[in-house]
């Protein structure tokens, strides 16, 4: 997992290779053997997407973020999405929705994070992730709409892989997410297993809840339950005055060793944001290794970096994917490292503000 490189090309190898590992990971069960095969064919396929309009001069991501509704019934403390992503506009309709999704599968996109608020609260859903069997999903959700139905719906699209969110034991889960939250989703977890789905669990990491989120013991109780994909976020104080609950640097390199020995060691994926984006020479947002789509269609460099020039109410994600915006951030000579495990974008939100403002004075792509 920990591919030691430069710019895309060692990252969307890194995509390829983490979803061979999790296919590999399953073969053991007859369930998953077809479907891993058929994935893995399916992303090869982008790739080659990709390569093809790499060469026509357009930079695709290989993996893209997709807020698919600001629409929540949890208010979590500290929330990035209730905290920057708010609007009076309309949220992109189903059928622009599913117009992306298409577009996105015919450009190459191989894996999209389906976040929200909360995104089982999206009318048509699992039908939208349905039309488009050639993207791996990533659903995040916190487990609360992921009744009998949704969970059979789910194993009928193995292309969809449900991450559930939880801060790592109950005390913290609750007091972050809600009384009954952690129980509830060890029981949708129970729910899963016994279904046969492959699903994987979120957990944001702050300076209080390290030690317990990436304790071996917790980790393996988890994949007891079924759990084979963990995805850390290291929480970015988008809440003024909670800076205090940013990884120290001490923490930070201990995340480093335990990644490495827990990928060596524990039948399980680990992705870990932005921790992962050191090995590959710093942010890949802003269409370097992926970018977001907010609820509204405005295409962003990331979630936590919410300036846009481009939606796609507009135009073409194809078009979007040339934004000016993107092309001053990449291009800009900056050194967007994630060496002391803090966003890139959000410590330079400023400077990408005014890049986005002297784009809009100046008048020129």
């Amino acid at each position: 997992m920990r591919r030691r490189g430069v710019g895309g090309t060692a990252f969307e190898q890194s995509v390829l290779d983490t979803i061979r590992i999790g296919a590999r990971l399953t073969m053991h069960d007859p369930w998953f053997v077809i479907r891993g095969a058929r994935l893995l064919w399916r992303q090869r396929s982008a790739a080659q997407r990709r390569r093809r309009q790499k060469a026509a001069g357009v930079r695709v991501p290989p993996f893209l973020i997709f807020s698919i509704t600001e629409r929540c019934n949890f208010r979590c403390a500290g929330c990035y999405a209730n905290l920057l992503h708010r609007s009076e506009r309309p949220e992109l309709t189903a059928e622009k929705v599913e117009a992306i999704l298409g577009e996105a599968r015919d450009l190459g996109v191989s894996v999209i994070l389906i976040a929200g608020g909360e995104p089982f609260l999206r009318p048509r859903l699992l039908d939208l992730t349905a039309s488009v069997p050639e993207i791996l999903f990533l659903l995040f959700t916190n487990a609360s709409r992921l009744d009998r139905s949704a969970i059979e719906r789910l194993c009928r699209q193995p292309h969809v892989i449900p991450i559930l969110s939880i801060e790592g034991d109950e005390q913290r889960t609750d007091a972050r997410r809600g009384v009954g939250t952690h129980a509830r989703v060890l029981d949708a977890m129970e729910r899963l297993r016994r279904a046969h789905a492959f699903f994987g669990t979120a957990m944001t990491l702050t300076s209080e809840n390290f030690d317990t989120a990436t304790d071996r013991q917790h980790l393996e109780d988890l994949q007891v339950r079924g759990c084979r994909l963990f995805y850390y976020i290291n929480y970015v104080p988008v809440e003024p005055g909670t800076d205090a609950l940013q990884l120290s640097v001490h923490q930070v390199e201990e995340l480093e060793r335990r990644l490495e020995a827990y990928r060596r060691s524990m039948p399980a994926l680990f992705i870990a944001f932005p921790h992962d984006e050191a090995a590959f020479g710093g942010c890949l947002a802003a269409g370097r290794g992926f970018l977001h789509i907010n609820a509204f269609g405005d295409v962003e460099p990331c979630p936590f970096s919410p300036y846009s020039d481009s939606n796609l109410n507009e135009m073409p994600l194809r078009d979007a994917l040339g934004s000016p915006l993107f092309r001053r951030i990449l291009e800009s000579g900056v050194d967007l490292n994630e060496r002391d495990g803090r966003c890139a974008l959000w410590k330079r939100r400023e400077w990408v503000l005014g890049l986005l403002e002297s784009e809009e004075e100046s008048g020129s792509p």
